[in-house]
């Protein structure tokens, strides 16, 4: 029986797996589409201005330039936008120069990819720059010169950039529904955690303390994706005449991003400190109540991300357990449990301010010491 379990649970966990897989697939498209959309549209703009304005037979670059600018990049901000744009132009005209001086060939193609590359390099940090300079670099030593010459492609790059750069601010995605995920993402896990780390003062178990532990270390990745899609959101709503008005909404967004990093920092270290603390196998109760309040209130600031008035309701549980953290009467004078509340004291104040309340307001509402 327990070997004709073995396979069929298995079978299960495959099975499992693909419909998590499948999900997350299509989580992606549905929320690629406006990414998408923009893209098709700005082509299409940039090879009707090409060719029909500018009267180009085959505005190939401007096509190409506008799709590898706009992109799936998390970072859709217009000064990355432009960064891309120049790297482009530079790897066209520069192979454009190179092709007038040395001709095409087989090693002209592999000196065209490195100098647009590391003129990429030069000009940005971001190596998707690099990789897009040199691969203009290509289609200019490739391809047959336009009737206008090599630099008519320069051209047809500016057009490609110049209508990124307007898709941009005219044809914006949602920057707020990423910014809005990775901030979800965040507070869940780092509810999810705290909930652990509370169960394992609870029953003193130290099982439940390296789950927490194992959860929180991963939450650096969840904060900087979070803070580049809330950068590129607040950058895309500042030049946006649509999205102007979510400024507001961004900024809230922001003091929680910093409320979540720094009690992801607070936590990971709390963590580790229960992990020691439950190897005596005893239950802490009033610990156990303080940290599982927290995870409650992370669950409010969590809410707080697409609801804002949910902040209030994190703020009156934040102040009122607050004013408990006394390590004196949550520990009856035990040292270790005394240092573990001298942890969770600034987790609070980290937590206050991400409610809009002030370090210094939030600070005076702990005991004195």
């Amino acid at each position: 029986m327990a070997e004709a379990s073995g396979p069929a649970k298995r079978r299960l966990e495959r099975r499992i797996m693909r419909r998590l897989g499948l999900r997350s697939s299509l989580d992606r498209v549905w929320q690629s589409v406006p990414a998408a959309v923009q893209i098709g549209v700005a082509a299409v703009v940039a090879y009707a201005i090409g060719h029909y304005l500018a009267g180009h037979e085959l505005p190939l670059i401007a096509v190409i330039v506008t799709i590898t600018t706009l992109g799936f990049s998390r970072d859709a901000r217009p000064g990355r936008v432009l960064e891309t744009v120049i790297g482009i132009l530079a790897g066209i005209l520069l192979s454009a120069l190179l092709v007038l001086v040395v001709g095409r060939g087989v090693w002209q193609l592999g000196l065209a990819i490195l100098l647009g590359a590391l003129v990429g390099r030069a000009l940005s940090a971001n190596p998707a720059v690099a990789v897009a300079a040199g691969v203009q670099a290509v289609l200019v030593v490739l391809l047959p010169d336009p009737a206008g010459g090599p630099f008519l492609r320069g051209i047809d790059g500016a057009i490609g950039g110049a209508v990124a750069l307007l898709a941009t601010a005219l044809l914006p995605r949602d920057p707020r529904g990423a910014a809005r995920r990775d901030g979800l993402a965040l507070f869940a896990v780092l509810e999810e955690g705290t909930l652990s780390a509370a169960e394992a003062l609870r029953r003193g178990e130290e099982l439940a303390a390296e789950f927490a532990l194992s959860r929180l270390r991963g939450t650096q990745r969840l904060v900087n994706d979070w803070t580049t899609s809330l950068e590129s959101a607040v950058a895309i709503s500042r030049i946006s005449p649509f999205l102007r008005r979510r400024l507001p909404e961004l900024r809230s967004q922001g003091r929680l991003l910093q409320a979540g990093d720094l009690a992801a920092r607070n936590l990971r270290l709390i963590a580790r400190r229960i992990e020691f603390l439950v190897r005596d196998e005893q239950p802490r109760e009033a610990l156990a109540d303080a940290l599982g309040e927290t995870a409650a209130a992370i669950r409010e600031l969590r809410d707080g991300v697409t609801n804002p008035s949910a902040l209030a309701e994190a703020r009156t549980r934040l102040e009122r357990l607050a004013v408990r953290l006394d390590p004196a009467s949550l520990t009856s004078g035990n040292v270790s449990d005394a240092a573990l509340v001298l942890m969770i004291r600034p987790l609070v104040v980290d937590l206050l301010t991400g409610t809009g309340l002030d370090a210094d307001s939030a600070r005076a509402l702990l005991p004195p010491l």
